[in-house]
């Protein structure tokens, strides 16, 4: 799989995360470890990685000149590189959730590492963890040896504990741009000579909702099904995604008021075996953007998302109050479509009370 054999091994080589990047550097810098740290945000953003790259820079014994990069060549760095590591014990909460869990650690954290600097604990999902686990935790993150560092990973930090969240170091990892993603997805496709056009690895980019492992995960599914050159068509077809120029075609006749081509075109794309439910979220998604586009053209263009030549002329016909009315409109038929006993009479209820 691309996103192991691509996963960054030092901080240079994560992108998006600056912000967390800069304080660990910081505290590697200046010698002020806390005890425990707790990375949040959506899946794919690297909170996992992070945390190994920090504890490989903590143990590592021949740092580079800067003060915070892991040199990947000594015998701790190349032990978590390896995953055999007795520094390094990744916990993952989602089976590991329970109190003994957890007095195990316990147990475990009284022993001295056994290279002689930090022992480092990764729990992963750590919202997972039941009450009375947690409680188990709080005790040791209240009083923790000096050479124990805990790392707690979750995508839902509002079911942690507060008085665990009073104890450690907050760190919100954010989601990737398209543009970070297609960035990275460019090295990668040119590294392993994939022969893949920028269109192809744009949206891919954006498929993966600000998740760079899905990214990787996505192009190496195109890789397997594909030989030659590979285009935009073929990412769609191999994903299952709506092309682009469906969004276009269905706001075009919209805005161009021509009612029957409307309606025509929801009983098509309904008919061929499109999911309506993401169809909808796709469209709000390209509505959106439009109105972005009308009211601030720089907010899209400095995330690489601005709309092409094509939908900005189309964004221009459209008054900004009827723009909003129909997000609102397509908003609430999306809502109904899972309720509604004949999937496509939300869109075309919500696309005659526009027009009417």
């Amino acid at each position: 799989m691309l996103y192991r054999k691509y996963r960054p091994q030092s901080f240079d080589q994560v992108i998006g995360q600056e912000h967390v990047v800069k304080t660990l550097k910081g505290g590697l810098i200046t010698g002020r470890v806390g005890h425990a740290y707790l990375f949040t945000g959506p899946r794919g953003t690297g909170k996992t990685t992070l945390a190994r790259i920090f504890a490989k820079s903590l143990n590592c014994t021949e740092r580079d000149k800067s003060g915070w990069e892991p040199c990947n060549k000594c015998q701790p760095c190349l032990a978590v590189n390896n995953n055999n590591s007795l520094d390094l014990i990744e916990i993952d909460a989602a089976s590991n959730r329970g109190i003994e869990e957890i007095r195990n650690l316990k147990e475990s954290a009284l022993v001295a590492a056994p290279g002689g600097n930090y022992k480092v604990f990764i729990i992963d999902e750590v919202h997972m963890l039941t009450k009375d686990a947690f409680n188990a935790l709080l005790k040791i993150l209240e009083e923790p040896p000096s050479h124990i560092v805990f790392i707690l990973a979750t995508t839902e930090p509002h079911k942690i504990l507060p008085t665990v969240l009073s104890r450690v170091q907050r760190f919100d990892l954010k989601k990737l741009t398209p543009k970070e993603i297609f960035t990275k997805l460019r090295q990668v496709s040119k590294a392993e000579k994939i022969n893949i056009t920028d269109e192809a690895l744009m949206i891919i980019a954006n498929a993966s909702d600000g998740a760079l492992r899905d990214g990787e995960v996505f192009l190496t599914k195109i890789r397997t099904s594909h030989s030659g050159e590979i285009g935009a068509d073929d990412v769609y077809g191999t994903l299952g995604l709506i092309p682009s120029r469906f969004h276009f075609q269905f706001a075009d006749h919209i805005i161009s008021k021509d009612k029957a081509m409307a309606l025509n075109f929801i009983q098509k794309i309904y008919s061929s075996g499109v999911d309506l439910d993401h169809f909808t979220k796709e469209f709000l998604e390209y509505l959106r953007k439009l109105l972005i586009h009308k009211v601030s053209p720089a907010t899209l263009a400095s995330f690489g998302e601005a709309p092409n030549e094509e939908s900005a002329k189309l964004a221009m016909q459209i008054e900004n109050q009827q723009l909003i009315r129909l997000i609102s409109l397509f908003s609430s038929a999306r809502n109904e479509i899972k309720h509604s006993p004949i999937p496509q009479l939300p869109l075309e209820l919500a696309l005659l009370d526009f027009l009417n």
